[in-house]
């Protein structure tokens, strides 16, 4: 069905809490330092994590070296706000408005065609929805829930999202201010590195946009 404002964050219970131990830290299978959630590569049970990029092409030559140090991160990760972004059918900007609720789970495509195309076959689907999602559940300027069709491709391919369009300016305005508040969320991006990209690079994860 088409939904109204659905809410785009699936928070968890995670963290201490009184009398329990502090949630495990996500760390990278390369180097297992924590990671930096703006550096990832898809893979068909969804992402994997690093703490730099270095570290990528590493764990692609030999992937399967690594199967355990990335189901500890996934483990890691479990309880971690995430917020959907991408439509699983065409990797656009997902539609807070096109949801689809089932089995207790909501989740969200660019228009109603291609909701209808992921309830006629699911499981092709399930791959891609698994990469769809995004750890920064909140905006850096105001602190409001993200709109996943806000947002901006930065010039190293991260892309930074954002409550309304309007943020944009001010994130490169003042970036030593905003850096900060997406560390808080394990976007690990420099004040330096807070640079749009060239107008002809496509944003990652977004094509047609």
């Amino acid at each position: 069905m088409v939904g109204g404002g659905v809410t785009l964050a699936q928070h968890e219970k995670g963290g201490a809490e009184k009398g329990k131990p502090a949630a495990a830290v996500a760390t990278c299978p390369i180097s297992g330092e924590p990671v930096n959630l703006a550096v990832s590569t898809p893979t068909p049970d969804g992402p994997v994590f690093f703490c730099c990029k270095d570290c990528i092409a590493k764990y692609k030559a030999e992937a399967a070296k690594f199967s355990e140090k990335v189901a500890a991160q996934r483990k890691a990760l479990e309880g971690r706000p995430k917020a959907q972004v991408l439509c699983p059918i065409c990797q656009k900007a997902a539609d807070r408005d096109v949801a689809l609720e089932s089995g207790g789970k909501t989740t969200l495509f660019c228009s109603e065609e291609c909701m209808n195309k992921y309830k006629s076959e699911p499981a092709k689907y399930a791959s891609a929805l698994a990469n769809s999602y995004t750890y920064q559940t909140k905006c850096p300027v105001m602190g409001e829930e993200i709109d996943p069709k806000a947002f901006t491709t930065l010039a190293d391919g991260t892309n930074v999202y954002f409550c309304c369009k309007g943020c944009t300016k001010k994130l490169f305005a003042d970036p030593a201010k905003y850096a900060p508040k997406l560390a808080e969320q394990g976007i690990a991006v420099g004040a330096k590195d807070l640079t749009q990209a060239p107008a002809d690079q496509p944003a990652k994860g977004h094509e047609g946009h």
